[in-house]
């Protein structure tokens, strides 16, 4: 898991130079364990770390150019862009 989300992490700094290396990691945990938390609640089958990735990385192409923006509702999402 390490090597993928440090890959992850890369791809993220890529896509986003305004954030650090640490910020970026960060950010790849935080959406794979969002990603995961929230499909186990809702119920749906484990699909192995191949699905989360895919989603991810989806993810950064998407919204990564933008992550150092995002402004936090709850404080459980503070330490993002910290």
């Amino acid at each position: 898991m390490e090597k993928r989300f440090e890959e992850l992490a890369e791809r993220l700094l890529g896509k986003n130079s305004e954030m650090t290396k640490d910020q970026a990691r960060t950010w790849v945990e935080s959406l794979w364990e969002d990603f995961e938390a929230t499909r186990a609640k809702a119920g749906r089958p484990y699909r192995g770390p191949e699905t989360t990735e895919a989603i991810v990385i989806k993810w950064i192409e998407q919204y990564g150019p933008y992550l150092h923006r995002y402004e936090p509702g709850q404080k459980k999402f503070s330490h993002l862009n910290e």
